[in-house]
């Protein structure tokens, strides 16, 4: 690889990073558009609990990963909101960098044995002629 992809690759990883770090604690607290159809209908209290009405909301529960220490896009443990998201999303970037790299790394290209007796698809004789219906005897 080069000195330039590497700098490349360094470099969006740091925009990754700031913009995980830094810009995600900036990001709307009001639901999104999904949270924001299953809450029509109910009404909800200071605390966004569900107080009256009818709405698919009701039938929201935890999924089987809540308990893990990245769920609800935070860190578990730590009181901070802001530091929470910001650390959560720097791990997250991390981990997506490791494992892309990781599956980038298992395919990469690996030069060829030479001697093992395997040739490289289009390395046999060098043909004389080019174009359509030119001809195509062997040199050497």
């Amino acid at each position: 690889m080069t000195k330039r992809s590497w700098g490349f690759i360094v470099g969006g990883l740091l925009v990754a990073l700031l913009l995980a770090g830094v810009v995600s604690s900036f990001a709307s607290p009001h639901p999104d558009g999904l949270d924001s159809s299953l809450r029509d209908g109910c009404t909800f209290d200071a605390e966004d609990n569900i107080t009256g009405g009818n709405c698919p909301a009701e039938a929201a529960k935890d999924h089987e990963l809540a308990d893990l220490p990245l769920a609800d896009y935070g860190v578990k443990g730590i009181d901070n909101e802001y530091l929470s998201t910001g650390l959560s999303g720097v791990v997250g970037v991390l981990l997506t960098f490791a494992v892309g790299g990781g599956l980038f790394w298992l395919v990469r290209r690996r030069p060829t044995r030479a001697g093992a007796g395997a040739t490289r698809a289009g390395a046999g004789p060098t043909r004389v002629g080019s174009g359509a219906g030119a001809p195509t005897e062997p040199v050497g």
